[in-house]
């Protein structure tokens, strides 16, 4: 396959991309195409890498509403609400949900997937079905499963055995949840002891982190101190860390030091968390993101998520990685037009850091040829106008086509 006179990640200099064996072999000014080898004329339009989501959840995805909707729009009812339909879940009623979720992302040009799924069921329902999933739906899309404790490590019964069995059972990551257990203490225990089973099993790390308003909360320096002094470095992710929005700048300036020493990864979820945050606050009244601005200003590694799809957190969603970088953007005032060019790196590049699968990332000759045509000359025209996602190709095999639609004005 030859890719022709594509814009790669807002080159001003048109390229041809040659595809052979599912890999880049070729990335040069012209390439003549061989005898009968397929052509895309790609003349002026744009080529990114794939789009990843580092945050979403797939247990949970599309059941908004059942039993009941998220009123009040807290992230506690949220729990609330997932805990009992929590108990109505089959292992077809999860992969029908996750399956129909996937293939509405990979449509939006998602290649790659981290979801947590809650192992407080005891009966890991939603685990066994979302195991199935992940090689299913290996052929179009790489998926990343987090053993996430929804009610807690030790606030849970059987919390601490939960979640050695489903690092067992074989999922990819280790999550947690500090804030959300009983008490300090214990949230600092919970992140000592799933970062000793990372170690003990050689598993990466994401855990849900001080995702509440409160400035008290302050987990995310127990997790970095953590990865600084194990070593384990970027393979820790703290997701969330909505507090960070609310800690004083002297705090942060000290924070800011133990973050880049811990090489610790961050995932914001913009789109929930703006919805879930503030609403302890009447005026002035929080964001309830972290410090995106700020955290990429130094040096540490920032990526976004969906977090929630139609779910009890949150009530829409579409699977389109440009919503969250829209929401983003937005939130965080990140509007210079550099800016706005480059923001397709929070769901490709630095995501691919995020997820440890930046050696067969990216556009170039030797990895795996995964890729996306829009069909916009550039990222910020993409954002700002969501042209059509014209071709997204995954090892070498055009896995989404699209005809760009045509509109008649009658005026």
């Amino acid at each position: 396959m030859l890719i022709k006179q594509v814009y790669i990640e807002n080159n001003s200099v048109k390229q041809d991309v040659r595809i052979e064996n599912g890999q880049f072999t070729a990335i040069e000014a012209q390439i003549e195409p061989y005898e009968n080898e397929e052509v895309i004329d790609a003349d002026g339009k744009l080529l990114l890498p794939p789009f990843i989501d580092s945050h979403v959840h797939l247990d949970a995805t599309l059941t908004a509403g059942d039993p009941e909707w998220n009123e009040s729009g807290t992230l506690f009812d949220g729990i609330r609400i997932w805990s009992e339909r929590k108990k109505t879940l089959t292992k077809q009623d999860v992969k029908e949900r996750a399956l129909a979720t996937l293939k509405k992302q990979a449509s939006h040009g998602i290649q790659f997937v981290r979801s947590h799924v809650d192992t407080t069921d005891p009966n890991f329902t939603a685990l066994e079905a979302l195991l199935e999933v992940r090689d299913e739906v290996k052929d179009f899309m790489t998926l990343q499963l987090v053993a996430f404790p929804q009610e807690g490590i030790l606030s849970f019964p059987r919390g601490k055995e939960l979640l050695e069995q489903a690092v067992k059972d074989g999922v990819d990551v280790i999550g947690g949840i500090p804030h959300f257990e009983f008490n300090r203490d214990y949230g600092v225990e919970s992140l000592r002891y799933l970062v000793g089973l990372a170690e003990k099993y050689d598993k990466l790390v994401d855990v849900h982190c001080d995702e509440i308003d409160d400035p008290q909360s302050r987990n995310l320096e127990v997790l970095a101190t953590l990865a600084y002094e194990t070593g384990l470095g970027d393979r820790i992710t703290a997701s969330h860390t909505t507090a960070m929005g609310s800690y004083n700048d002297a705090y942060t300036y000290k924070l800011m030091r133990l973050l880049k020493l811990s090489d610790i990864n961050m995932v914001s979820n913009p789109l929930v968390n703006i919805h879930l945050g503030g609403r302890f606050d009447t005026y002035p009244k929080r964001r309830g993101l972290t410090r995106i601005q700020d955290l990429t200003a130094n040096g540490i590694n920032v990526s976004f998520g969906e977090d929630d799809i139609k779910d009890p957190w949150y009530p829409m969603g579409d699977g389109n990685m440009l919503d969250p970088v829209h929401m983003g953007i937005h939130a965080e005032q990140m509007m210079g037009y550099s800016q706005i060019m480059n923001s397709y790196e929070f769901v490709t590049n630095k995501a691919a850091k995020t997820l440890h699968v930046a050696d067969q990332y990216g556009i170039e000759v030797g990895k795996a040829a995964n890729c996306l045509i829009f069909n916009a000359a550039n990222f910020y025209d993409e954002l700002n106008e969501r042209k059509e996602l014209l071709y997204s190709i995954h090892n070498g095999k055009i896995i989404v086509e699209t005809k760009p639609a045509v509109t008649k004005l009658n005026l």
